[in-house]
This record gives C-alpha cells, sequence and structure tokens, in this order.
C-alpha cells in the first residue's frame, strides 16, 4: 500500500486461515526524488509528458517489488509460499463522478510479478466505478472481517491523507456504511511542506503551537463536500492547496503559518466528528487506524468532540499503521477465490463485483508451487 499521504510503501504478510493475522510487516519510505515525482505528475490540472508518467508507473513497480522481496528475507518465508499479493498502487487522480468517471493507480503489477515470481492483483477501484460506484471506499468488508461486534456499533476511521470512515452495526443483519469525510492528514501535510518544507507535522506538535481560527474553520467546512450525503469519495486532487488558496477568508490576510495548520487540523476533526454524529449517532466506540493517529493532537481534538470511547485498532488487534496494506491482502485474496470486494452500501454500485486484475506469476494460480 502506498497512500494519498505519499510518505512511503506498507508492505505486510497476512495469514488468512481461519480469522486474518499479520505475519511480519515492514515500511519502506519513498526517497525525496520520488517523493517530489508523484507531487509533481498528480498535481491538479498538471500537464506531463506520457514519457514521465510511463517512468514513474514502472519505477514505482520496481519500489513495490524491492519492499515484497525484502519482506519476504526479513520474515523468512520463501515467495513460493506466499498465494498472491495484493497492490493498491499509487494513486494519482481519483475522479469517480462526472463525464467519464476514473480513478487512476500506478506501480506497474506486470514489474511485481515478473520481480517477485507472485501472483499480483492490482486496479482494484476501476471495476467498482465501472459498475456505477465510487471505487472507494473499499477496505469497509476488510473491517467488518476483522473489526465488528455483535455488542458493539462501532465505527472505524482511518485517516490518511484523506480521511473515511466505516460504520460498523452491531447487529449482524444490518448493512454497513462508509464514505470519505473529507481530508484527514493531506492539507495539513502540504500546508506544512509549502512553509517549512517539511512532510509531516509529527505528532501534531506544530498545530499545537497555533491557535485554531474557528472563523476559518466555519468557513472552509462550507464546501458543498462536507454536506453531500453518500456514497462519495474524494481525493487529494480536490482537497488541495489550490483550493486552500481560494478561500476568501485567507485572500489578502495575513495569519500565522501555524495558526493555519492548527484551524486545518481542527478541519479534520471536526469534519469527522459531525460525519459520524450524522451518520452513525449510536456508535459506542471509534478505532482509529492509518497514519493520522499518531497525531495527538488531532486525536485529542476529535476525542473532545465525541462522546464514545476512542482507541486505536491496536487494542483490537492491527497496528494501526497496517490496516490498509492488510486490507488490500484480504481483497486480493477475494479476487483470486472469484468473491466480490465492493460493498455497494458503501461505493453506491450497482452489483458486487470481483475487483482488480490479475498478473500471473511463476508461483500460485498457473504456476508451480
Amino acid at each position: 500500500m502506498s497512500g494519498t499521504s505519499l510518505d512511503g510503501i506498507d508492505a505486510g504478510i497476512l495469514d488468512l486461515s481461519p480469522r486474518p493475522r499479520t505475519v511480519h510487516f515492514i515500511y519502506r519510505p519513498f526517497d525525496e526524488a520520488t517523493k517530489n515525482r508523484i507531487r509533481h505528475l498528480s498535481a491538479p490540472e498538471k500537464r506531463l509528458a506520457l514519457s514521465d508518467y510511463g517512468r514513474l508507473d514502472a519505477h514505482l513497480g520496481l519500489l513495490f517489488s524491492e519492499a515484497v522481496n525484502t519482506l519476504l528475507d526479513a520474515a523468512g518465508i520463501a515467495a513460493r509460499d506466499i498465494r498472491g499479493i495484493g497492490s493498491h498502487g499509487q494513486t494519482m487522480h481519483h475522479a469517480p463522478t462526472g463525464p467519464n468517471p476514473f480513478s487512476l493507480q500506478i506501480g506497474d503489477p506486470n514489474v511485481i510479478a515478473e520481480n517477485t515470481g507472485i501472483t499480483t492483483v492490482a486496479d482494484f477501484r476501476r471495476r467498482d466505478i465501472a459498475a456505477g460506484g465510487h471505487g472507494a471506499p473499499l477496505v469497509p468488508a476488510f473491517h467488518q472481517a476483522v473489526f465488528s461486534h455483535t455488542q458493539e456499533n462501532r465505527v472505524i476511521l482511518n485517516i490518511g491523507g484523506i480521511a473515511n470512515v466505516t460504520i460498523l452495526p452491531r447487529n449482524p443483519g444490518s448493512a454497513i456504511g462508509g464514505f470519505d469525510t473529507g481530508p484527514g492528514n493531506t492539507l495539513m501535510d502540504q500546508w506544512i511542506f509549502k512553509t517549512r518544507g517539511i512532510s509531516y507535522d509529527k505528532q501534531g506538535s506544530w498545530a499545537k503551537s497555533g491557535k485554531i481560527l474557528p472563523e476559518i474553520v466555519t468557513h472552509l467546512k462550507q464546501d458543498p463536500y462536507f454536506s453531500s450525503p453518500p456514497p462519495k469519495s474524494t481525493g487529494r486532487e480536490y482537497f488541495s492547496l489550490a483550493w486552500l488558496d481560494r478561500q476568501d477568508p485567507l485572500q489578502n490576510r495575513s495569519f500565522r503559518s501555524e495558526d493555519i495548520q492548527a484551524s486545518l487540523c481542527a478541519l479534520t476533526a471536526e469534519t469527522v466528528c459531525e460525519a459520524i454524529a450524522r451518520h452513525a449517532p449510536e456508535t459506542d466506540r471509534i478505532l482509529v487506524c492509518g497514519g493520522g493517529s499518531h497525531n495527538d493532537y488531532l486525536l485529542q481534538l476529535i476525542r473532545e468532540r465525541l462522546p464514545c470511547p476512542v482507541a486505536t485498532t491496536e487494542e483490537f488487534g492491527i497496528h494501526p499503521d497496517q490496516v490498509e496494506a492488510m486490507a488490500f491482502a484480504w481483497l486480493a485474496k477475494q479476487t483470486l477465490t472469484g468473491a466480490p470486494g465492493n460493498v455497494i452500501e458503501v461505493t453506491g454500485a450497482k452489483a458486487p463485483v470481483i475487483l482488480g486484475g490479475i498478473y500471473p506469476g511463476k508461483y500460485g494460480l498457473y504456476g508451480k508451487r
């Protein structure tokens, strides 16, 4: 998994018999040159050369395959003993509405399958979009498999670049829900990078040093995305610095940079909490995962605004940094066994569909084990 925070690659081995269990996990940060290439080519309305796009696609495929091979070496597990790889890829643009909807993830799965020898499943989102859905969020089915509880109404809050929620009713017969609530870390990451040249605000300490500007937060929350009903999804191409620059209260006025950071942190906290209050008012517990789980100030603001306990998924079996990568391993198994991976109540697709394309390796599926 390489997410919208653009920080690096999460790679894990998942044992799915009988209940999903992490066997081994590593994280490999992107070098600055790779980060800058992704930022450059994924910038909204960016004009790019196809040669730049193609080279980055192949380069990321190579980095993903190297991560897999490093992971296998660290775990002492042979490639022939792996059933398959689920590769989310790096999202470059997500546009699930309007004419000719699409979502583009790169990191060539042919390179991954060739360099690891392992059958690879990739390009998960576009089949759901072809079926009329948003192609996102796709992790709720996995959340249901590992975090649902018959005694609690739970919400899984994933805070990556974009924040999304999965609503898990305690009644097994009730449909689960889920959607992107809006920005997670992305505006904070982009702002601190622009003003201080730092990739992210560690533990939210810079935001905490600032002052939340209520009039700014209130204005930002007027964006139609926040009040639109699910199904819905979004990305960095929408919630960008260009989006921030267009906001009237920020025009021709000088604010301290740390106050803007504090206000962006509050924007994430408030929009997440308001979405939960509106769509899951009977929630008994929130489980947080994703990079935002390390932002102590953000979690403080969320806890102050919610009446129920807020914990990380680590207390319930999976480290918060590992959940999303594990979800795409689980989704790969769904694909390889011919089972649907989308939840139509979440994505809005007209039917459950088998997600992704299969790229055979020399081990498994069509090869020898």
